[in-house]
């Protein structure tokens, strides 16, 4: 890629094996057959979404991400319900302790100082995106048991859009709370 090259940025924590692995099984069992599952290798929690940026901003997104997660609290996530937007289905998470959410917090804050992020207006919700559809099929199925999900890393990630759908390609990932 030359060094004015645009890529589509986000950042978001890396879930363990096990909860990949849970989430899988249960889409196959109550989404597969009403919408797009999202692949295995796809799923993750958003920190911040960061659209097409400039290559060059990868190693000060990283810099940046890494100080914020440096000093992440313990982050432990359940799952809690199904939702359905007009595009997505997705699984949203408990942040008990608040960790998760301080770090999303904290990560927005660096972003948008370094001026490559724009918080949006509603607070940030943890959530796996699970499901993409063109209809809202209306689905209401019970969450899935992951049990307590510890990610121990965050990654920035480039979004790659391709005709059967988005690629998600770690670029740099980085250790939560100093790990």
């Amino acid at each position: 890629m030359a060094g004015d090259a645009h890529v589509r940025l986000f950042c978001a924590l890396r879930l363990p094996d096990d909860a990949l692995d849970r989430l899988a099984a249960w889409q196959t069992a109550h989404i597969a057959r009403a919408a797009r599952a999202v692949t295995r290798a796809n799923l993750h929690v958003t920190l911040a979404f960061l659209g097409a940026r400039p290559e060059t901003d990868v190693p000060d997104i990283t810099r940046e991400l890494g100080s914020a997660a440096a000093v992440a609290g313990p982050i432990a996530l359940e799952a809690v319900r199904y939702r359905e937007t007009r595009s997505v289905g997705m699984v949203v998470l408990a942040d008990d302790s608040g960790a998760a959410t301080a770090l999303a917090g904290d990560l927005a804050g660096r972003l948008e100082r370094l001026g490559v992020y724009r918080r949006e207006q509603r607070p940030w919700l943890p959530h796996v995106t699970v499901a993409r559809f063109r209809e809202r099929p209306g689905l209401s199925p019970p969450p899935p048991d992951l049990g307590r999900v510890s990610p121990s890393d965050a990654a920035v990630y480039s979004s790659v859009l391709r005709p059967e759908g988005a690629q998600y390609v770690v670029l740099e990932s980085v250790a939560l709370g100093g790990r």
